[in-house]
């Protein structure tokens, strides 16, 4: 027997230890019962060929076993959504396949496993909702974390600065060339098993049934990190989600975050950025959300592209700031944050230069597909429908306003 699932049941009790005894299993999946108990100590080692374990949404307790030796095969651990504490095994550091580890949703407690960077094939690193704790570290060394696609360490009790080299290194975030057009259309995982991960988007949980090998994701929020916002992170050019709230990060929102040009996600809501917005942000023409909101930013809010789309919900809670669509006027001696984007538009009467309509022709096709991907894996796409809809409608009225002012 090589497969064996038996996920997505009502099945209960303890895992029996007789399956110590099957050696030829190379796809172990329990997910989504109510199996309880500890996880066997045997369950890293019993079979040589096994390559993906996945025991999310049980009951387990415990911890989980140091048993994993050298020499497996093991590119999925799935142990989301249980009761396991203690801390991450570091005989995982045997595991030289492993593409996907996900430990989020349980009560470990630990250091943030730096090592974990020397596994040079690793590309998703689920610690969300835990206990972990401590600072992140600047690598020298560059090949860590560089095949790191989905990187979420939400709601845990992390501290510090957040460092530039730690970013610096993610190489799969930072290529956008001809290897991100080859894997447009592939999924992670294995024959008989497709990878799934469960992520807050929109501050909404969302299960991608499927992972898309372009998708790329930051998620920090609800720890407590400080100080400024690095610079490099305007380096991830082909980041997807970057999610920075609920922290105590402090300083101006860098300028350099206007080079994400594939982000379609921005949260950095809730914490104690001041100066202006960048009006470089407004060159993300895929972003479809964006929350600012309940920081300390003050100036006129920048006009053009996607912030024609966003409510005042995106600036809440910054007294400071002022403009569409805040109520409040800005003084006559604060010029506009309009981007260089925009300078064409003169050429065109209603409002687009031949530069913005070639830039939404060129890219249509791939947000489209991100669109579809994204509404065919979670399905439940009402929130992004209502991006779609909602969003595109307040566009069109704020267009039909600048006509108007025009004619008078």
């Amino acid at each position: 027997m090589r497969v064996f699932l038996i996920s997505n049941n009502k099945f209960i009790g303890e895992v029996p230890r007789l399956i110590c005894n099957t050696s030829t299993i190379e796809i172990l999946d329990l997910s989504n019962n109510s199996l309880s108990g500890t996880i066997p100590e045997c369950i890293g080692n019993f079979s040589k060929n096994l390559r993906v374990l996945d025991l999310r949404k049980n009951r387990f307790h415990g911890a989980i076993p140091e048993t994993f030796p050298k020499g497996n095969n093991l590119t999925t651990l799935n142990f989301n959504g249980n009761e396991l504490a203690g801390s991450v095994p570091r005989s995982l550091l045997n595991c030289a396949n492993l593409q996907v580890l996900d430990l989020g949703n349980n009560k470990m407690k630990d250091t943030f496993p730096h090592w974990l960077g020397t596994l040079r094939e690793l590309q998703v690193l689920i610690l969300r909702s835990n206990k972990f704790y401590g600072h992140l570290r600047d690598y020298e060394a560059d090949y860590y974390f560089s095949k790191l696609k989905i990187l979420d360490l939400s709601n845990n009790n992390f501290t510090g600065s957040l460092p530039a080299m730690f970013f610096k290194n993610m190489k799969a975030m930072t290529d956008i060339g001809e290897a991100a057009d080859e894997n447009k259309s592939k999924y992670m995982g294995e024959t008989y098993y497709e990878d799934s991960v469960t992520l807050i988007i929109k501050r909404q949980e969302v299960k991608l049934m499927k992972i898309l090998t372009i998708f790329t994701t930051i998620d920090l929020s609800k720890n407590s990190f400080h100080g400024e916002i690095p610079e490099l992170m305007g380096k991830l050019h082909s980041l997807r989600l970057l999610n920075l709230s609920q922290n105590i990060l402090s300083g101006n929102i860098p300028s350099s975050l206007g080079d994400l040009t594939d982000l379609e996600s921005l949260d950095l809501s809730s914490n104690m950025l001041d100066g202006v917005i960048p009006r470089e942000l407004t060159r993300l023409t895929f972003l479809a959300v964006l929350n600012l909101s309940r920081n300390k930013l003050e100036g006129r809010i920048p006009e053009g592209n996607q912030f024609a789309t966003f409510s005042s919900d995106s600036y809440g809670g910054n007294l400071g700031l002022c403009g569409f669509p805040l109520s409040k006027n800005c003084s006559n001696d604060e010029p506009p944050q309009s981007s260089s984007v925009l300078e064409d538009d003169s050429e065109s009467e209603i409002g687009f230069g031949w530069k913005v309509v070639l830039m939404g022709y060129v890219c249509g096709t791939v947000f489209g597909m991100i669109l579809g991907y994204i509404l065919l894996s979670t399905g439940n796409p009402q929130w992004i429908m209502g991006i779609v809809h909602g969003k595109n409608h307040r566009k069109v009225r704020r267009q039909n306003k600048k006509l108007e002012g025009r004619r008078n």
